[in-house]
């Protein structure tokens, strides 16, 4: 299991290397990793919110952290028009980068 601290410092060098590549503007967990109630079978739910909606971006960033992170990564794009409770989810509980 990854700590909070170890997904967060991997995110934040992933956002410094490919920032421009899939125009991510922010990146962040939430979710049982960002409350650190996270175990050994727990997947990592991320956040990005990138300049364009490009889903295939999207795709290439859940491959990239799943390789790096070694888990499996469930990610949503942060925007306007989303469901409200889990809008409202992540902006309780998300750190971001």
């Amino acid at each position: 299991m990854m700590s909070r601290s170890e997904i967060l410092e991997i995110l934040k060098q992933f956002k410094r290397k490919h920032s421009s590549r899939y125009g991510i503007l922010l990146i962040g967990v939430f979710g049982s990793a960002a409350r650190e109630q996270d175990s050994d079978i727990s997947d990592v739910d991320i956040v990005v919110k990138t300049e364009t909606p490009d889903p295939f971006n999207i795709v290439h960033i859940k491959e990239d952290l799943e390789e790096q992170l070694h888990l499996h990564v469930d990610i949503v794009r942060l925007r306007e028009k989303m469901n409200p409770f889990l809008k409202d989810r992540i902006e309780k509980e998300a750190v971001f980068v």
